[in-house]
């Protein structure tokens, strides 16, 4: 996820994509997400168990700024926000 600006990624898991974004465009709960006001959804992945969902956080958010940007570029060249293609 990121800001209006493009400027903040976070990275992140969750068992249910929908409501946890839902969750953070709303600013239901402080923290990271809602003080750099990230709520735009630039690139997802979809694992079949958790496990490998937890790898891959730490991969990507154990990599480089310019390899978070490279991975949302390759997959989301407009930085356009996805939310709404995924409800």
């Amino acid at each position: 996820m990121t800001n209006k600006k493009n400027g903040t990624i976070y990275t992140g898991v969750t068992s249910n994509l929908i409501r946890r974004v839902h969750e953070h465009k709303r600013k239901i709960f402080k923290g990271f997400t809602q003080k750099y006001e990230l709520d735009k959804l630039v690139y997802y992945q979809i694992f079949d168990n958790i496990e490998d969902a937890i790898t891959r956080e730490k991969q990507i958010k154990g990599g480089s700024r310019k390899k978070k940007l490279d991975l949302i570029n390759e997959f989301n060249k407009d930085w356009e926000d996805l939310y709404e293609k995924i409800v």
